[in-house]
């Protein structure tokens, strides 16, 4: 009988209780995202800044410190800090834009993510807050004053953590139930000297009243004797409770403050960041406020040097008297005891508490990513009933052909600040990686893909928010395989390779613009590995024939190919797909070797001239190497169950047809089946030699994007032009896709 953690899953998956309905999907920012700009040139990073996040409603989303909300963001709960010492209160994390940042935008914070369940069930983070005022500007002035060949100033260098001057603040959540949430905030001053801290848990109601999404009456939050009442007509009633009373209980309204923002009277003080003066000023005029949208228990703290203090609270629809000193302890030790046996079965058998403790904290990493993520496409352009509509040069704009795409779900971001917006092969990724321990989540994350809200009638798949239209490598068979192989199902694999096939024939009918079976698609997720902006940047109308993007296509190929034998041996209808896959394998193989460099082994993009002029663009990089990853084993065992395609295999493997001799099909040693790949054994040697040699592409790091044979240079002149790159050390210098030189990263 199934208990603890694996029954909390199994009651999720077959719909019997919803353990999902809360969860750490709130995200850590909000501010400078594509959704929240509403400029006419699409200048995401400065429209909303993080200086206007405190006092400006948000339209999409909601962000917070360590906090949660619920599966469709209506009532949101996260951490409000103050030091004594901030001109602000610390609300959300605080980073640079792309633009402010000397290697792109980054998160300038201490935050940690320690502890989390697939079912949320426990989710524990540390916030390391400095006792001092936060070093906001000085973080700025030195970033934007370093050049992209500098280090990064972070908050480390700034000196504010000597003397452990800081507050470690660890939030955990614990679920009594479904709707029944146990909250404790532990602080712990590591300084010698007593300081001053002051805790605001706070929660609010995503305001969407302002956008005429529903009543501002139906969502309300009021003082009442046992706490705080919350109060949302879909989401029902629920009670924020605490063990110890508060100073005092602060109430305002989620609303814009148009006086600092846009410089227009506030009809009431009583607006987003009144908090702010409440807290900063004791302003008394909160005295009597007893409801609104946004609510907070205030906890004013002295903390001695080396002193713990733990505040303990309850987030419930259930608003009897809670017993805070015999019930809260017992539950969260159950939930810890769950959370160790849960990963203690999960982690591989016989590791180390180093790799154990590591993988632990890997996977919670990967579960605090969850976030909601609201984008309507076509309400985005047009703008909001009863605002002032949206400038017109948006239509010729981003995603303005992405109109029927319409997200409200909880996603697997790649990360919940530094990539505050979906990222479609990233989601891939993620989904593979959360298999292990949440195999029907992975699933249903994989499939939403897919669906009609998000695929395009093309068949197309968006790329990431920035800009949808853009080309992404095509993992996503090979995430279905790897998510199946975690807990195989069959109906899971048919779904999916029924919605796979439209977004194959796409990039066969898209992608191969010559019809000659060589791919281009643009950056492909490698931002500044290449001579020129691979996605808008060929030079004089020309067209890019890509090693990667072909071996990508071959990639995408044999997983389906993969697929569907494992769906023939029990349905022989898939067996025809087996011998397309195979056949489409073998032509782009063929098709690739006019990219393969004789001398090196090594593979190249193509530059291709209206005039018909080809123009090798050598430059020795994971693009040359991509290739590599396209290979499958095909076990004789399951060539015997499927005679027809094992006829097809065979006949290329004797080369009965000379004109199939590049396809490389060799037999394994074992003499067990097969092995299917674009670079044949004897042209290895060569590849592997660039790959193993330190003045190439071998670091002590691992593989470098770019060989270090590039350090003085590499150009190649198209007419009159000439464009060029060169291999610098851990990061780029180069400023394609607005200067994100940390994304290409070191290896």
């Amino acid at each position: 009988m199934l208990s603890g953690e694996l029954k909390r899953l199994e009651e999720r998956n077959h719909h019997s209780k919803n353990w999902s309905l809360w969860g750490n999907y709130l995200a850590e920012r909000q501010w400078g995202t594509v959704r929240e700009d509403y400029s006419a040139k699409g200048d995401a990073w400065n429209y909303f800044s993080h200086d206007d996040a405190r006092s400006r409603t948000y339209r999409w989303g909601e962000d917070g410190l360590a906090g949660i909300c619920d599966e469709r963001q209506r009532l949101c709960f996260a951490l409000s800090l103050w030091n004594g010492q901030d001109a602000i209160l610390k609300e959300r994390l605080f980073g640079l834009t792309n633009a402010e940042g000397n290697h792109g935008e980054d998160v300038k914070e201490l935050y940690y993510y320690l502890d989390n369940l697939p079912s949320h069930a426990l989710m524990r983070t540390l916030y390391k807050y400095p006792q001092t005022a936060f070093p906001y500007q000085t973080l700025l002035t030195q970033n934007r004053n370093r050049s992209r060949l500098e280090s990064e100033f972070e908050l480390l260098d700034t000196g504010i953590f000597n003397q452990n001057r800081y507050f470690d603040v660890q939030t955990t959540y614990f679920k009594a139930d479904v709707e029944d949430i146990l909250i404790e905030i532990k602080v712990t001053n590591h300084a010698d000297v007593a300081a001053p801290i002051w805790i605001l848990p706070t929660l609010w109601l995503r305001n969407r009243w302002h956008f005429g999404l529903e009543d501002k009456k139906e969502a309300r939050l009021r003082r009442i004797p046992e706490g705080i009442e919350a109060t949302h007509s879909t989401l029902g009633k629920y009670l924020l409770s605490w063990e110890t009373l508060p100073n005092q209980v602060l109430f305002t309204e989620n609303e814009t403050n148009t006086q600092r923002i846009f410089g227009i009277p506030n009809a009431t003080p009583f607006v987003k960041d009144a908090f702010h003066e409440a807290i900063l000023h004791q302003n008394d005029l909160f005295q009597h406020q007893i409801e609104g949208s946004k609510a907070a228990p205030v906890y004013p703290l002295q903390l001695q040097g080396g002193e713990t203090r733990i505040l303990k609270l309850r987030l419930s629809i259930d608003n009897q008297p809670f017993d805070f000193k015999t019930t809260f302890d017992p539950i969260a030790q159950t939930r810890q005891a769950e959370a160790d046996a849960f990963y203690t079965a999960k982690i591989r058998q016989g590791a180390d508490a180093d790799t154990f403790a590591i993988c632990r904290q890997a996977y919670a990493g990967l579960l605090w990513s969850k976030q909601f993520y609201e984008y309507d496409v076509a309400q985005w352009l047009r703008g909001d009933k009863g605002l002032p509509p949206p400038p017109a040069a948006r239509y010729a704009g981003r995603n303005a052909d992405w109109q029927h795409f319409k997200a409200a779900d909880v996603i697997l971001m790649p990360d919940k600040w530094e990539y505050p917006w979906f990222a479609g092969w990233d989601l891939a990724f993620q989904a593979v990686a959360i298999a292990p321990i949440d195999p029907v989540f992975a699933q249903n994350q994989l499939l939403l893909l897919f669906s009609d809200r998000y695929r395009a009638p093309s068949g197309e798949l968006p790329a990431y928010e920035w800009r949808f239209g853009d080309t992404n490598p095509p993992i996503q068979a090979w995430a279905a395989w790897k998510i199946y192989r975690t807990q195989p199902s069959i109906p899971f694999l048919k779904q999916v390779f029924e919605a796979l096939l439209p977004y194959y024939h796409y990039w066969l009918e898209q992608k191969d613009s010559n019809k000659n079976n060589l791919f281009s698609g643009g950056f492909l997720g490698l931002d500044n590995i290449s001579v020129f902006d691979r996605s808008s940047g060929i030079p004089d109308g020309g067209q890019l024939e890509q090693a990667d993007g072909t071996a990508w296509m071959a990639f995408f190929a044999i997983f389906l190919l993969r697929i569907t034998t494992e769906l023939a041996a029990t349905d022989n209808q898939y067996e025809k797909y087996c011998i397309q896959f195979f056949t489409d394998f073998e032509r782009i193989t063929i098709a690739l070797e006019a990219l393969r460099d004789a001398e090196t082994g090594l593979f190249f993009d193509t530059l291709v001239l209206p005039e018909g002029t080809e123009i090798p663009l050598k430059v020795h990089s994971l693009i040359s190497i991509l290739p590599l990853l396209a290979a499958l084993p095909l076990e004789k065992n399951v060539l015997d169950a499927l005679p027809n395609f094992k006829k097809a295999v065979l006949r290329f493997f004797n080369e009965e047809n000379p004109s199939n001799e590049s396809l490389i099909l060799s037999e394994m040693t074992d003499k067990k089946g097969w092995f299917l790949s674009l670079s044949a054994p004897d042209r290895l040697s060569p590849l592997l030699e660039i790959l193993s040699d330190s003045s190439e592409m071998l670091s002590q790091y691992g593989l470098r994007s770019v060989s270090k044979i590039h350090q003085f240079g590499y150009a190649v002149q198209v007419h009159q032009t000439w464009f060029g790159m060169k291999y610098i050390p851990s990061e780029s210098d180069s400023g394609l896709f607005g200067g994100n030189s940390n994304w290409r990263g070191p290896i």
